[in-house]
């Protein structure tokens, strides 16, 4: 239970400290920004793929941005205020890559928190709906760890 408690406080400090803007970069405005750490090396997760769709009207997924992280563990630019409009939104982390790059084979295959028949995926992601009440700033943190993930998101004001 300690060491649950340690591992969202720790998630919470990252959540936290990207919300100060991007280290190395002047890039604090970000209207979605998408930050990895991995938990066994300790250090930002570098070069991790990340995907973003958004959801269309018919409830398939479109793609609408994507990139990988820096050497910060971080991934800004994604959009602008000007797209990114309320709606719901997935972003997806290719870890199997980053594990397998690292040497190290990782135990989830894929995460599929929805059923295989409505939305197949292979990778972690996590699902939101953002600007339903006015334009904000998220910032999705994850920590990773070969046998798990975790993930928070901090919501701010523009």
């Amino acid at each position: 239970m300690a060491a649950l408690r340690l591992l969202l406080l720790c998630l919470a400090g990252l959540a936290f400290a990207a919300e100060a803007g991007p280290a190395g970069t002047g890039e604090s405005k970000c209207p979605l920004m998408v930050k990895v750490l991995d938990a066994v090396r300790g250090s930002p997760a570098v070069n991790v793929a990340v995907k973003v769709f958004k959801r269309t009207a018919d409830g398939a997924w479109e793609p609408f941005a994507e990139g990988k992280t820096s050497d910060f563990g971080e991934l800004h630019g994604l959009t602008t205020a000007e797209k990114f409009v309320e709606g719901v939104y997935r972003v997806e982390l290719d870890t199997k890559a980053y594990w397998k790059e690292l040497g190290i084979t990782p135990f989830h295959e894929y995460a599929e928190p929805l059923p295989a028949a409505l939305d197949p995926v292979l990778s972690p992601q996590v699902v939101f709906t953002a600007n339903d009440s006015g334009p904000r700033r998220y910032t999705i943190a994850a920590l990773l760890s070969p046998y798990s993930y975790s993930t928070t998101a901090l919501v701010g004001a523009p």
